[in-house]
């Protein structure tokens, strides 16, 4: 289901990210758990926003599964888990904005970044 929303025109080396969905609050702690073995990365996305189409395709196709395998990346649809959305605001004390991402490392939100700021590039390395 998702492989098909997601699907875009990649870069020559680019592999698709292997989204986890993020689709109820109980996840947050999941996330945290994880975040201290593994860095997380939530991607918030608005379905109804052309700025977060761009932006979710833009790191799409820079995305590199090699580069990135230690990541475990969750794909959030915000206009259909707004509660979720505002429990991770809450949870990582972060300004909601859509898109964004954050990058979560020891249970810690590490980076933010949202609308073009969105740089895979600055993901990797924050990831570092």
């Amino acid at each position: 289901m998702l492989e098909n929303l997601f699907k875009s025109e990649q870069t020559q080396d680019a592999q698709d990210i292997q989204w986890e969905v993020l689709d109820t609050i109980e996840q947050i702690s999941q996330i945290l758990i994880e975040s201290k073995s593994q860095p997380v990365l939530i991607f918030k996305h608005s379905t109804r926003c052309g700025t977060s189409a761009m932006a979710l395709d833009r790191l799409q196709r820079k995305w590199h599964g090699e580069e990135m395998k230690q990541v475990k990346p969750y794909y959030l649809d915000l206009i259909s888990f707004r509660q979720v959305s505002n429990q991770i605001a809450d949870q990582f004390d972060v300004w909601h904005q859509s898109p964004q991402v954050l990058l979560i490392k020891d249970g810690q939100c590490v980076y933010d970044a949202s609308h073009l700021s969105i740089s895979y590039e600055v993901l990797k390395y924050k990831i570092g």
